[in-house]
């Protein structure tokens, strides 16, 4: 059984069943009886988003738009596969991830040097490319905006570099929220406590960019939201004092990694002094959750995070000697 929450505004949060239970999200949102899936999860999520089309009664012919936010193969990995099954949907892709959605073998090359292709069988399922003739590009960059009529709902497509550089950020004014993939962290509902959300970055290969990302929060920022729906995972408020964290967080993410440059066995020493950072934040803070627990929940990030931190770190000391 599909295992979803109804939020507000005619928005479904769906888990995708990903690793574990409320790891990454889809979003259904509807209007004047037409849909759209924002991010999708990987192959094996597609039954469960059908399921709850079934479930709420709504035909497969209804749904407009399947947009992932990214081509990352956590958001954007099933959007082949849930295609297949919705006749009448356009796939809505950054001018950037377009080639990756219609061939997608330079995608799965990537994710194997992540994680290894058997890990990416295992946790993707099969990548089925999406027809040619059934993309659009959302023309945003440099910019440019682009907006995509849901039943009169309108959805706003800005370009949100930081995390990736084929990264939309989705505005829908009527909830008053951004649809944000990886653009504004991450947010476990494991971590919430008190009436507070804790804001992790996602720094994950290849392409963090920190000034990017930057200005892609004071652009989401501006619309001043009263909601974040997150992909990593589910709506959160409380957007102001998120995004402060998050600001934090990237400088503070930068330091260490420029602190674990010259490290013998660096990237175990840069993951460890991530995990550490954010068990010290969540101490601060006077989170209640025993230690242990936060070491689980914070693993899997992390890691990830310190791979993104090593490329960026390349990266940057190419440019110092280039100068």
């Amino acid at each position: 059984m599909a295992q979803y929450q109804q939020l507000n505004d005619d928005i479904i949060c769906i888990d995708t069943e990903q690793q574990r239970p409320g790891l990454a999200a889809s979003y259904l949102i509807g209007h004047a009886g037409r849909y759209a899936f924002i991010d999708t999860g990987t192959s094996r999520s597609a039954p469960s988003l059908l399921r709850v089309l079934d479930d709420q009664g709504i035909g497969r012919g209804q749904v407009d738009y399947v947009m992932p936010t990214h081509v990352h193969l956590d958001h954007a990995g099933g959007a082949g596969a849930l295609m297949q099954a919705l006749p009448n949907a356009r796939l809505v892709i950054h001018p950037r991830g377009a080639r990756h959605m219609i061939d997608p073998g330079k995608l799965i090359a990537g994710a194997a040097a992540v994680y290894g292709s058997e890990g990416v069988r295992r946790m993707y399922g099969e990548v089925v490319p999406v027809a040619a003739a059934r993309v659009v590009v959302a023309e945003v960059g440099a910019g440019r905006e682009a907006t995509f009529d849901l039943g009169g709902r309108p959805l706003l497509l800005v370009d949100a570099p930081g995390h990736a550089r084929h990264h939309y950020a989705i505005w829908d004014a009527l909830s008053r929220g951004w649809f944000t993939g990886d653009s504004f962290g991450v947010s476990y509902r494991e971590f919430d406590w008190d009436g507070r959300h804790y804001l992790i970055p996602t720094t994950t290969p290849v392409q963090f960019d920190p000034p990017a990302w930057l200005q892609t929060l004071e652009w989401l920022l501006a619309e001043s939201p009263k909601y974040m729906y997150l992909t990593h995972y589910g709506r959160v408020g409380g957007v102001a004092a998120l995004a402060q964290t998050l600001r934090d967080s990237l400088g503070a993410y930068q330091r260490i990694a420029r602190e674990q440059a010259d490290t013998p066995d660096r990237h175990a020493h840069l993951t460890a002094a991530l995990v550490n950072y954010h068990l010290d934040e969540l101490s601060l803070l006077d989170h209640p959750m025993p230690e242990i627990r936060a070491r689980q929940l914070l693993a899997f990030d992390t890691e990830l995070n310190a791979q993104g931190l090593e490329v960026w770190l390349a990266r940057q000391q190419k440019i110092g000697r280039s100068a």
